[in-house]
């Protein structure tokens, strides 16, 4: 490296160890906050905007939400895997291996989601139909889908750079990147819609378009040389071992996006006998629960890189106390937020759509969300604490709990039992399981901490 990169990379070194825990992480969180908040009101702005075409367009959006997760769970994969790796790197001030994993992490993603888009658009009406779509939400879920699966690319890539700078510590440039092209969808979308009379493929050329975006002014911070890392062909390394460790370390982010999706795609198949309004109503719901759960992802994204930096420089006692600050700041911070949205769930929703059946079902589902997200920070320092330290077991079996082990029996027994209720409470209940099982392992191994 040459002298003034030496003099950023101590700078940053110093920053990462020495800053007091509470304030780095509050300093960190900030701007991914915000980045998670934009990226949450754009998603939530197409929902909104294509909610005035129809109920079916409303539904479609749902339907094809659980797509966009498919993307992003293996950007998550890449970025969390190669970001916890380089983070440690960094720590232990082995610059030239974090570089590696980064072009590493960065081509497999650009490749994978590659493929993943072109098989999608050879199969695009078989596909739209497995993920969900009823007869009359087909047509507008193939035309939504359409242009979600050719932003795939980009929207999987900037997933894995804005993990590699955050877990650098560079939270600003990487909210940047994100809040541009979330800025600029905000924008596109009613003019694309209504303007230019579009309908719901102006909200998918939109969401493309500001993808794009995105990528290229995430890119750019590498290209410039604004961090430690790089992207160029010449650091990739395509051997096992290094691939299975940015899979390993990452895999935890793929089964929770993952499941995920697949939980998306099992509540739009179980609302379906309802109609095309129950789909509607519970697509709604979980997008206005999305703006308080990314506040808590957002925050738990400022807590990574403080821990596994640390842990890299073996600073045992500033990995715990971040550990602390986390669990008491996010749940804080949620509960409150909860509360808010628990008084205006109704108001909420009819934003979105007037009919009585969606605000009455969608508000009934919202607020049981709203009462199982204070739970939420439990589950979520756990699996962000294993994942970004290494400890990927627990950091699987963890990140498999709330979407897989406990949602999907939860989602496909209860409305059988208990119908549009039992509907409403799958997924709250599997936010307050989550967290129970999580607890243990998150004190078990504070105690662990403390004697090193």
């Amino acid at each position: 490296m040459t002298n003034s990169e030496n003099t950023a990379a101590d700078k940053q070194y110093k920053k990462m160890t020495r800053t007091p825990v509470n304030k780095l992480i509050f300093i960190l969180s900030v701007p991914t906050v915000i980045s998670m908040l934009i990226t949450t009101i754009y998603n939530m702005a197409d929902t909104y905007f294509v909610s005035k075409i129809s109920v079916s367009a409303s539904g479609a959006t749902g339907v094809v939400f659980s797509l966009m997760a498919v993307f992003q769970a293996f950007g998550f994969m890449f970025g969390q895997g190669a970001g916890s790796i380089v983070s440690r790197r960094l720590g232990a001030k082995d610059v030239e291996t974090a570089r590696k994993f980064c072009s590493t992490a960065f081509f497999l993603s650009l490749g994978i989601s590659t493929v993943i888009a072109v098989i999608g658009l050879f199969f695009l009406d078989e596909l739209m139909s497995f993920l969900g779509s009823t007869e009359t939400i087909l047509p507008y879920a193939k035309q939504y889908g359409l242009y979600i699966l050719i932003s795939g690319p980009a929207m999987c890539t900037s997933c894995v750079m804005n993990n590699i700078l955050r877990y650098e510590g560079l939270a600003r440039l990487a909210m940047i990147g994100l809040t541009s092209g979330g800025i600029l969808n905000i924008a596109l979308d009613p003019l694309f819609i209504f303007t230019f009379n579009m309908g719901i493929s102006g909200a998918g050329l939109a969401t493309a378009i500001s993808q794009y975006l995105s990528m290229a002014i995430l890119l750019s911070a590498f290209i410039m040389k604004k961090c430690q890392c790089r992207i160029n062909l010449k650091y990739v390394r395509l051997n096992g071992r290094d691939i299975w460790e940015i899979v390993a370390t990452g895999f935890p982010s793929f089964m929770r996006n993952g499941l995920g999706s697949l939980s998306t795609m099992i509540l739009n198949v179980m609302a379906s006998p309802y109609g095309d309004t129950c789909i509607a109503a519970m697509s709604v719901s979980n997008r206005c629960s999305m703006l308080i759960f990314s506040v808590c992802v957002g925050i738990g994204q400022g807590f990574q890189p403080v821990s596994a930096f640390n842990y890299g420089s073996k600073d045992f006692d500033r990995v715990r106390k971040a550990i602390d600050f986390l669990w008491v700041y996010g749940t804080v911070a949620v509960t409150v937020l909860s509360g808010i949205m628990f008084i205006f769930a109704p108001w909420v929703i009819a934003r979105f759509r007037s009919e009585m059946e969606v605000v009455d079902v969608g508000a009934n589902a919202l607020r049981y969300l709203c009462v199982s997200l204070a739970f939420l920070p439990t589950a979520l320092t756990a699996n962000m604490t294993f994942q970004s330290i290494g400890k990927k077991g627990r950091a699987l079996f963890l990140a498999c709990c709330q979407n897989g082990l406990f949602f999907v029996p939860l989602a496909l027994v209860l409305p059988r039992v208990f119908g549009i209720v039992g509907l409403e409470l799958s997924q709250p209940i599997a936010y307050v399981l989550a967290a129970v099982v999580s607890a243990p392992f998150l004190v078990a191994f504070k105690k662990q901490l403390r004697n090193c």
